[in-house]
């Protein structure tokens, strides 16, 4: 028998949580109904065809929640330390000053693909992105950021503007037409 062991299956598992550490405090947590991994594949991965839930803690001496990311898919490939997620991709940053274990503001990513790099601990995307943080609504297709959304930029900025049209407005742009 002759294996493709790119496509060779070497782990599957349901209803799984894995707790990953880093110098000894926990450094993220991630959930999914199924995981299947190809490790003899010539750059291993683990892919998550029915969604994955990735929290993040903080690393100081209490671990705090740092962010939630939810996805419909996922893969991640283990060289690299890259995820990737895709399908209603969202992300809820929980800001805080500081040390202070108090959060000063929500930042959350609305987008249908977005990489992870936790090498470089940078996070991006190519497709129409939605962020809402503290000073409101921003729109763009493309944005790059740092692992903790403080610093986000737009490759192609877009906006939505919203106002209110009060009944006097209304008569005028009526009697118009």
């Amino acid at each position: 028998t002759v294996y493709d062991y790119e496509t060779l299956m070497t782990e599957s598992s349901e209803n799984r949580t894995v707790t990953m550490m880093e110098n000894g405090k926990r450094s993220y947590i991630f959930t999914t109904p199924l995981i299947e991994g190809y490790s003899l594949a010539k750059n291993p991965y683990q892919e998550f065809r029915r969604g994955v839930k990735i929290t993040t803690f903080t690393s100081d001496t209490i671990p705090l929640i740092d962010a939630i990311l939810t996805a419909n898919y996922a893969i991640y490939y283990e060289n690299q330390k890259l995820w990737e997620a895709k399908g209603n991709v969202v992300i809820n940053k929980y800001n805080r000053k500081g040390q202070d274990t108090t959060v000063t503001g929500i930042t959350e990513v609305y987008t249908q693909q977005l990489f992870w790099n936790a090498t470089t601990e940078k996070i991006y995307s190519n497709v129409d992105t939605k962020v809402l943080q503290p000073d409101g609504w921003h729109f763009g297709v493309g944005f790059d950021a740092d692992e903790d959304l403080k610093n986000i930029h737009f490759r192609k900025y877009s906006s939505e503007v919203e106002f209110e049209m009060r009944e006097q407005q209304r008569r005028e742009r009526d009697s118009l037409t």
